[in-house]
């Protein structure tokens, strides 16, 4: 993809900036687009991480974003412009670039705490569900609603998504249902609750570690700790909802999940049904398929496959193997905002096992390239559910 890296550097008004300390606190700085990831921002992150790994003089790192987000997600408006300036594997080279960052952070070598104050979506998910520590506040909102858009969750969310207990994975993949903070908590995708006005006195806290002691995962922890908030026993209710949400979304298909939610429905006059419902009904039918066979086949696969599978399957929509809702949905949801996007098939039922198959088959494109991620040994140990 002919397209000029920004060079890296530590002026705020850069894209990435930096701070320096025992540690290295790095910050997305597209304030004024909720931090969304264009190819820019990606590379910038990818050089950094990299140099960073490799630096002895670094024992930790920060990321974080400026501003009322952590990162949304990827710039689907630069997406756009850029495949149709050119080839879609324009696009799929993108992709691949922004999964290798993913792949990166999520097998890092060293201390990687997540400061995730405020909205967490799609690729934002990316960055931070693989960091050592996710930490959250009352601000935090996570999501990934690709299927409402013509996507499927990707950026390793088949890996970490699917390690959610029991199939609380399906129900944010193919709801793109928004958590709060404690929510995050409680499902395993966050590690510690942190008020939001103490989070600049753990920043400084961290900083202020000795260099013999900064890397350690156990001082960090208890630094971490000295600032959550205390944790609420009362997880009756969260523990019934999850039993509604494993019988309904353990079903074989997408049809038998919402069939499954309308009778639900029927005797249960809860939001939070309802509001999934109308997310399927309204989510590309091709999708949330593609979605659940994701999930469920990622539950077996270790991150690096994961990631390779999501850009075969991206790469497929965006090549237009079986349709074009991947241009459908950002063109009425985003760009022309009349939120009626033409999904085709228009109906689950008229989507077939043969047009899933088809998204999941090797592409036979010279302009195209699978993404091959090697091995890495990592901290990160998947944080289990508290419910």
């Amino acid at each position: 993809m002919d397209i000029d890296d920004d060079v890296i550097t530590n002026h705020p008004s850069e894209l990435v900036s930096v701070d320096i300390s025992n540690g290295k606190k790095v910050i997305i700085n597209r304030p004024n687009k909720l931090n969304c990831l264009n190819y820019q921002v990606i590379v910038q992150l990818l050089k950094m991480f990299e140099v960073y790994e490799n630096d002895p003089t670094i024992k930790f790192l920060m990321l974080k974003g400026n501003g009322r987000a952590f990162c949304s997600g990827g710039d689907i408006t630069s997406l756009m412009m850029l495949t149709s300036a050119g080839h879609w594997s324009f696009g799929a080279n993108f992709f691949r670039k922004q999964y290798t960052l993913d792949y990166l952070l999520g097998t890092y070598k060293k201390p990687l705490i997540a400061l995730l104050d405020g909205i967490v979506m799609g690729g934002g998910a990316g960055l931070s569900m693989n960091a050592t520590f996710r930490i959250v506040t009352e601000n935090t909102i996570f999501a990934m609603p690709e299927a409402s858009i013509g996507s499927v969750p990707d950026v390793g969310s088949s890996n970490f998504l699917s390690r959610l207990p029991g199939h609380f994975g399906e129900y944010v993949a193919l709801t793109g249902v928004r958590l709060n903070g404690i929510e995050m908590v409680k499902c395993g995708l966050a590690t510690h609750f942190i008020l939001s006005k103490n989070l600049s006195s753990l920043e400084n806290a961290l900083s202020m570690m000795t260099s013999s002691n900064a890397g350690s995962l156990t001082k960090i922890s208890e630094i971490i700790k000295n600032f959550e908030l205390g944790r609420s026993n009362k997880l009756e209710k969260t523990n019934s909802r999850l039993e509604m949400i494993n019988e309904c979304f353990s079903r074989e298909d997408v049809e038998n999940i919402l069939s499954s939610l309308e009778n639900l429905a029927a005797c249960k006059h809860e939001k939070w049904i309802i509001d999934a419902i109308k997310s399927i009904k309204h989510a590309s039918p091709l999708c949330l398929k593609l979605a659940l066979k994701l999930i469920r086949e990622g539950r077996h696969k270790k991150l690096e496959q994961c990631l390779a599978c999501e850009h075969l399957v991206v790469s497929h929509l965006l090549r237009r193997t079986v349709n074009d809702d991947f241009y459908e949905g950002p063109r009425a949801m985003i760009i022309d905002k009349d939120k009626k996007p033409q999904w085709s098939p228009s109906k689950l039922h008229l989507v077939n096992e043969e047009m899933v198959s088809k998204c999941f088959s090797t592409i036979d494109d010279e302009d195209w390239q699978p993404l091959k991620l090697f091995a890495r040994e990592n901290l990160k140990q998947f944080m289990m559910s508290r419910i």
